[in-house]
């Protein structure tokens, strides 16, 4: 037996580059996984990468008609979840306060914020009648300090501590535990659209200027977020709730020595 023997698990935001990895780890541990995306093809691949043991279905968690089809097709295929991964996010556009769109700060929190709370406002007494369960909800060090040029970005995550506190403590009583896991830069997709953004013409730079101020040297890996996600789901934190979980490699410590 492994870790996760047994356990049902649903990941949100499964095709992107930290998704991937967790649903990876989990299907690893043991889990039953049923895995959500916006990307149905990239989904349908990761699925049948993972084969049996993994379900699979398109959703976008802003969406509450969607989100909530979702949920229910899980029930009805396992009759229990007993870890959820809220990991479904976006960087959206980069520019400072007074650039950016309403309509871009909009979407942002949209898919951040607001499909973190439609899959609270399902899970939280799902689990209450379960007699329990862990809820990781993916942040960022953007949901502890700020970030220029990322507004819309560092709010959401901002609120999604915010929420993961408010859960936590009204799911303790009952056995829901509920966390954060805070990464830094990790190498996926998303940092490198983040790079260019801040400068088009010179992505590398920027890449090479962010790692060079995290104390560990480098970007980290989406298999070192999955790693941490998998500790918090599983029995070993029991003890674990209403906290934030850095992986960051130093970053929030201070600043790299020179």
């Amino acid at each position: 037996m492994t870790e996760l023997t047994g356990k049902t698990a649903l990941v949100t935001g499964a095709a992107g580059g930290i998704g991937t990895a967790i649903a990876r780890t989990f299907v690893a541990l043991g889990a039953r996984v049923f895995l959500t995306d916006v990307d149905g093809p990239a989904l349908a691949r990761l699925a049948d990468e993972l084969g049996t043991g993994v379900d699979h279905a398109v959703s976008d968690v802003s969406d509450e008609a969607s989100a909530r089809s979702v949920l229910e097709q899980v029930r009805q295929r396992y009759g229990r979840l007993d870890i959820a991964v809220l990991n479904a996010g976006i960087e959206g556009a980069i520019g400072q306060i007074g650039e950016i769109k309403l309509a871009d700060f909009d979407r942002v929190v949209a898919v951040n914020l607001r499909g973190v709370f439609i899959a609270l406002s399902w899970l939280m007494p799902h689990m209450k009648t379960r007699g329990g369960g862990s809820i990781v909800i993916l942040s960022s060090v953007g949901g502890v300090r700020g970030s220029a040029g990322l507004g819309a970005y560092v709010a959401s995550k901002h609120g999604c501590v915010g929420l993961m506190r408010t859960a936590a403590l009204e799911g303790a009583p009952h056995g829901v535990r509920v966390n954060t896991v805070n990464p830094a830069a990790i190498d996926t997709r998303m940092m490198r659209s983040i790079e260019a953004g801040r400068n088009p013409a010179a992505a590398d730079s920027v890449r090479a200027a962010t790692a060079a101020a995290i104390p560990l040297g480098r970007y980290g890996t989406a298999e070192e977020v999955a790693a941490m996600v998998a500790f918090l789901a599983g029995d070993k934190a029991a003890f674990c709730t209403g906290n934030t979980y850095l992986v960051d490699g130093g970053t929030m410590a201070g600043l790299a020595a020179k």
